[in-house]
């Protein structure tokens, strides 16, 4: 990932209030284009200019051919605000972060994310690392708002059973884990929209834990056909069970692994 500065300068009088609505806007157009990741995004004010530090996953990824319709609309609306299109500025690589996955298609790819995670929740079944999310025709409605809300809402579940201080925790895990939850289903159907739109075989992570046994895990079938579905070898260390025609990837209970 890449961290880029963007300067807004002003050219002509102007408020708060209007340069706050514009340069918002636009950050959540972006973002739900997957251009720019993350949900916080300071805004830093000088003498006439503003500017907004975001990480991008790639060195262009806010070059205009990757533009949502949204996106220019709110580009556009700047000039209401007496904003510039901004300028901007590559700082360099977020060494904290992953690298963007290869530009070719991957040959298989996974719908699949954590709460420590604020890259794309698209990832390449070959090498697992995250798919800029412009890459692909929109989602639904022009851009990839519906992934990142189902992102967002995945990664507090997750927190949430994670942490495990309070009884909301049963309540996110069956969010994550059961094929008859409501975010397990939204996500799942996602998942179709974008196999569609690919053409590449796209899969949905089912997040595994308890269960009674290793034995018991081991002989677990496909939440949604029941068939058998586990792998002879972990596929990158996470992935213990496959199914083809369900388009599922689990692990093996972290419960019981060592």
């Amino acid at each position: 990932m890449y961290v880029v500065e963007l300067q807004f300068e002003c050219f002509d009088n102007t408020t708060i209030n209007a340069v706050d609505k514009a340069i918002n806007g636009l950050m959540d157009a972006l973002r739900y284009n997957g251009q720019v990741l993350g949900r916080e995004f300071p805004i830093v004010m000088g003498e006439g200019e503003f500017f907004v530090r975001v990480v991008c996953p790639e060195e262009e990824s806010l070059h205009p051919r990757n533009h949502s319709g949204f996106v220019k609309t709110c580009l556009s609306r700047l000039s209401d605000a007496a904003l510039l299109t901004p300028k901007m500025r590559l700082l360099g690589r977020d060494m904290n972060s992953e690298q963007a996955a290869e530009a070719q298609a991957p040959s298989w790819q996974i719908l699949y994310t954590t709460y420590v995670h604020t890259c794309s929740p698209l990832r390449s079944g070959d090498s697992l690392l995250p798919i800029p999310l412009y890459r692909n025709p929109p989602t639904f409605n022009g851009d990839h708002k519906a992934v990142i809300k189902w992102q967002t809402e995945w990664q507090a579940c997750d927190e949430l059973q994670m942490a495990g201080g309070c009884r909301a925790e049963h309540a996110a895990l069956h969010e994550i884990c059961d094929a008859d939850s409501v975010l397990f289903r939204r996500g799942w159907d996602l998942r179709g929209r974008i196999e569609y739109l690919t053409q590449i075989p796209t899969y949905y992570y089912q997040y595994r834990v308890g269960g009674s046994s290793l034995v018991d895990e081991q002989a677990r079938p496909c939440p949604k056909c029941g068939s058998a579905w586990r792998l002879d070898e972990p596929l990158h260390d996470i992935f213990h069970f496959k199914c083809e025609s369900c388009r599922i990837v689990s692990n093996i209970s972290w419960d019981h692994l060592k």
